[in-house]
């Protein structure tokens, strides 16, 4: 999974201005690792280079990948680990901390303050913290709409999605049971606070599956997060789900005629976890620490409409550093766009989704 990805010459071209600012001698030299394109970009501006300019010993170097937990195992099986700190959601960092591949963090210990003077563990939202986890961003995957295929009746709600007769056209979804299995059973009229309590049931998993087997046959589905923007504004399909600051990139930096649709929108963590086994940790803690204050967290959200993670951020959010756009409205966390919206369960995915992937790439087959 990539929601991120983006051209690369674009991230090589400020990777190669942020390699500039730093000092040939460096004394500690750190490898950051994330998902790429926007986000990375946000994450240069808002942490990497202001980091560097108060520490001209310290250079960062940003490297990118592509998710999940694969080159950490193999790193760490091979004794020879290279990543300092790494980004990841919320579920990788805890099924990569069972497994010990992630340092465990005491975060009232290792992080700043809120800027209200609040430790840590109170300042960060609740259920965002883990073991082996900082959390940056609350991002959400949410669905977008072609204004120009509902002229006039708009989807506004997860159950729209699922009917092919009042919004006929074709769906985009992401290649993966996470969200489309809570979606389709929200679509069959489960309340959203009761979606994975049935979820964890064989029937729950058979009620979804039959849900998803009504559009079945009207999927595009799409793997990388550059994809749902791209294929709403072909008109390849008529709706699509797609992480809201790809949308939100698509509706005001682009003008394609697409609209967000926030009903029923699936919240998930980003954040930093320190590999196992890794050199330079005094290093490492210190530009977490950094990196995860206050003004850091609110400074990337003039980049990038996705949520800071820190309580005491959320009042400093204001406005685009370069379109000039008011991003409050923008946050998934804006109360206005919490209507159904349901926060991943972690540990369900974290237990369940190996086997449920399983299922679901049977299913494609079928």
């Amino acid at each position: 999974m990539n929601r991120f990805d983006a051209i690369r010459p674009l991230a090589l071209a400020s990777l190669a201005a942020v390699g500039i600012s730093a000092t040939a001698q460096a004394e500690d030299t750190l490898t950051v690792v994330s998902w790429g394109g926007a986000y990375t970009q946000s994450q240069l501006k808002a942490y990497h280079e202001p980091y560097m300019a108060a520490n001209p010993d310290v250079k960062l170097n940003s490297d990118d990948y592509s998710g999940g937990l694969a080159e950490v195992r193999a790193q760490n099986e091979a004794g020879n680990v290279t990543w300092d700190v790494v980004d990841v959601v919320m579920t990788d960092a805890i099924t990569g901390c069972d497994e010990g591949l992630f340092d465990e963090i005491d975060h009232n210990a290792m992080l700043a303050k809120g800027s209200d003077g609040s430790e840590p563990l109170d300042d960060f939202i609740e259920g965002s913290v883990s073991d082996c986890f900082v959390p940056q961003i609350v991002y959400s995957t949410m669905f977008g709409y072609n204004t120009t295929d509902f002229p006039d009746a708009k989807p506004q709600t997860i159950a729209d999605v699922f009917d092919l007769e009042k919004f006929p056209g074709k769906r985009g979804l992401q290649k993966t049971p996470v969200y489309n299995l809570e979606w389709a059973l929200m679509a069959d009229g489960v309340p959203v606070d009761q979606v994975y309590e049935l979820l964890a049931t064989e029937e729950g998993v058979d009620r979804a599956f039959a849900k998803l087997d009504t559009i079945k046959d009207q999927v595009v589905w799409w793997t990388a997060g550059a994809q749902p923007p791209q294929l709403l504004a072909d008109g390849e399909v008529s709706m699509s789900s797609g992480y809201n600051g790809r949308l939100f990139s698509a509706i005001v930096e682009e003008n394609q005629p697409i609209a967000m649709m926030w009903n029923g929108q699936a919240l998930d963590l980003d954040g930093w976890a320190i590999p196992a086994g890794g050199e330079n940790k005094e290093a490492v803690y210190e530009f977490v620490k950094f990196a995860t204050d206050t003004q850091r967290l609110a400074d990337q959200a003039k980049y990038i409409s996705y949520g800071p993670a820190r309580k005491s951020s959320a009042p400093l959010v204001g406005k685009h550093a370069e379109l000039g756009v008011d991003m409050g409205p923008h946050m998934p966390t804006n109360p206005d766009n919490m209507t159904d919206a349901f926060m991943t369960n972690f540990e369900f995915w974290a237990d369940n989704k190996d086997a449920l992937t399983e299922r679901f790439n049977a299913w494609l087959s079928m």
